[in-house]
């Protein structure tokens, strides 16, 4: 499926993926039919627009969108103003508010506290949440607040010093949250524990349980597009209806999360062909174009991500197509 779109060629001061010249209000026609292509990862930063596509009907899994002008970034910070008028036909409106979505949650930070290593702090964790780990205190240590540089806190036991020990033993206790479905989802897929990108990894986590313990996680997401007739058009994918997170909604082309020890772009590539087919001969022109970030608090769930955002030109010829049963994420 394929809509019209401009081309973005630099980082965008919102959380805007590379998408810029949308128009959510535009009419979708059919153009072809593709039903087995399942899109994987992160819904959120990513579905603050596809969401808004999602709003309008769709017959079929694959839909052409066509615009007949170009959008800018003075046309976006216009439609955010509160005079502007909501009979625009470039209204914007719903895209910002799953803009808000992705950031919900901002007056709850108060009931999570740091999680600390090394006396650095990679993640946030619920007081209620913590509750349950406090059982396995030959792994996890909760700390009351006592006038210290974190205040109350959640530290893993001094006595495991190495990453590997650390990996194995959370990975452990994260198995039995799961089987008591405190933590649902269990992926089997360790994503770096940091306190910030780049830096040394003090363990590996479950993916499901990342949220659960605030710590930051990574992903690559990606647009492709064709040129035809002087047009460029985008094509989107549709997540697979059994997957465990936003099951059926359209999706980036390709996405994935950041596992340890693989970079982006070779990330990026790996995604390509898992999900769409696409050989490295042409993945591997895949130019980076941003990055968006976001906060979801919900419940005890406090999602820290940060998507690094690709755009790859297909030959127009060319049809995606997923690989296997490649529906992870």
């Amino acid at each position: 499926m394929a809509s019209n779109v401009q081309h973005l060629t630099q980082t965008i001061r919102l959380s805007f993926p590379s998408l810029h010249n949308f128009k959510a209000s535009d009419a979708f026609t059919n153009k072809s039919l593709i039903t087995t292509f399942p899109v994987r990862f992160s819904f959120h930063s990513s579905a603050k627009l596809t969401t808004s596509i999602r709003s309008l009907p769709v017959a079929t899994a694959s839909i052409c969108y066509r615009s007949s002008c170009a959008f800018t970034w003075d046309d976006v910070v216009r439609v955010s103003q509160p005079e502007y008028s909501p009979d625009d036909s470039s209204d914007l409106h719903g895209y910002f508010e799953k803009i808000k979505i992705c950031n919900r949650g901002s007056e709850m930070q108060s009931e999570f506290f740091p999680f600390i290593i090394e006396d650095q702090v990679v993640g946030y964790t619920h007081n209620r949440f913590a509750s349950h780990l406090r059982k396995y205190d030959d792994v996890f240590i909760y700390s009351e607040n006592n006038g210290g540089r974190f205040g109350s806190h959640l530290k893993l036991n001094s006595k495991l010093k190495t990453a590997d020990e650390r990996t194995r033993v959370v990975g452990e206790v994260i198995k039995c949250l799961g089987e008591e479905d405190l933590i649902p989802g269990i992926r089997n897929e360790l994503y770096p524990v940091t306190s910030t990108f780049g830096s040394p990894i003090f363990f590996s986590l479950e993916r499901a349980a990342a949220p659960y313990f605030g710590i930051k996680a990574y992903g690559v997401h990606m647009n492709g597009y064709v040129e035809k007739d002087g047009q460029k058009f985008l094509w989107i994918g549709k997540r697979s209806q059994v997957k465990p997170t936003y099951p059926g909604m359209l999706d980036h082309l390709v996405a994935g999360g950041l596992p340890h020890g693989i970079a982006c772009g070779e990330n990026i590539i790996k995604e390509c062909e898992e999900e769409a087919g696409i050989p490295r001969s042409i993945s591997n022109r895949a130019r980076p174009v941003g990055a968006v970030s976001y906060m979801d608090i919900n419940g005890f769930s406090y999602k820290r991500d940060v998507l690094f955002c690709y755009d790859l030109k297909l030959p127009e010829d060319f049809v995606p197509k997923n690989q296997g049963n490649c529906i992870k994420a």
